[in-house]
């Protein structure tokens, strides 16, 4: 007979009642095969478990001892099963998280981050940064499992894209830039038109769509093209650029805190064609245990980040 997880609790339920009968009124088996099945097992084991009495069953010194061992394996594979139940529906397993330095700057991604830590403490987050394009290859490769972007690359078919949150696009100039009067918390807004002849730092990767494309698209529609004096691959990189004085830049609206001292930030008239959206990505086939629980969060979090108001939500609370 090899020895299987029903002969430990057919065990155990003797031991712990010290009566065969009760044993199996318990286990709701009858009693003739509970006694065959202890008869069986001392038999696989080459030892008495039992002292079979007149009024019931007293453990033997080696049923004592493998009593402590049966409990052991019982309740640790009872652990395990609990465990793999928890990874199952979300609750535990490791989540590799990416994210572009201007998807972090917004309020959105520490509020939803610290909220998977606190609702999941047994979802082990391991964070990186990385621009869009890197991310997007991450996650085909498998190294990720989720990314918070703001407009995708490019859109494999094998990865789902899904815009959380959509943010206007700011104009952001060095301090001592002609229009930079017109930041000091002023309603005023400049046109792209009135831009066609400053030079421009800009958020690119080689080859790479994004918000860069729009940007240079718009300004087209708009019947000019912009002077690009540098193409930089993360953000803040650009707006450190800003500050030194090298050009201006456009830029999501989470990002104006930044460089405060040395950047000044005006709205675009052509804000509602050229916006900046946060964006979620993961594989498509790969929607369940902690990037499932992930996704969900962040879907519940960002419908309360669009009923609030902007100036309570660059403030979160959970």
């Amino acid at each position: 007979m090899d020895l299987e997880f029903r002969h430990l609790r057919y065990f155990l339920a003797v031991a712990e009642t010290g009566h065969l009968t009760r044993a199996a009124e318990q286990l709701g088996i009858q009693q003739p095969p509970l006694s065959m099945q202890i008869r069986a097992l001392e038999k696989r084991l080459g030892i008495e478990l039992f002292h079979r009495r007149p009024r019931g069953m007293a453990l033997t010194d080696g049923g004592k001892l493998f009593q402590i061992e049966a409990r052991r394996m019982v309740d640790e594979l009872a652990t395990l099963t609990r465990r793999m139940a928890q990874v199952a529906q979300g609750e535990r397993g490791k989540l590799k998280v990416g994210f572009t330095s201007s998807a972090a700057a917004h309020a959105f991604v520490p509020t939803a981050l610290r909220a998977v830590r606190q609702r999941y403490p047994d979802v082990a987050l391991e964070l990186s940064e990385d621009n869009a394009a890197d991310l997007t290859e991450a996650l085909l490769d498998a190294k990720l499992n989720c990314a918070l972007l703001r407009v995708p690359v490019s859109q494999p078919s094998a990865l789902e894209f899904e815009t959380l949150l959509r943010e206007p696009v700011l104009l952001a100039l060095p301090v001592d830039h002609r229009l930079a009067q017109l930041g000091n918390n002023s309603p005023a807004a400049v046109s792209l038109l009135d831009l066609r002849h400053e030079s421009f730092i800009l958020v690119r990767r080689p080859g790479a769509p994004g918000l860069y494309a729009n940007f240079m698209k718009l300004c087209e529609e708009l019947g000019f093209k912009p002077q690009v004096v540098a193409e930089v691959p993360r953000m803040m990189t650009n707006l450190n650029l800003v500050a030194a004085g090298a050009g201006i830049s456009v830029v999501p609206a989470s990002m104006q805190n930044a460089q405060r001292g040395a950047v000044i930030y005006i709205a675009l008239r052509e804000s509602q064609q050229l916006d900046a959206p946060l964006t979620l990505a993961w594989r498509k086939d790969e929607l369940a245990g902690p990037t499932k629980t992930f996704v969900q969060l962040l879907r519940s979090i960002a419908t309360q980040f669009q009923v609030r108001p902007q100036a309570e939500a660059d403030q979160p609370t959970l």
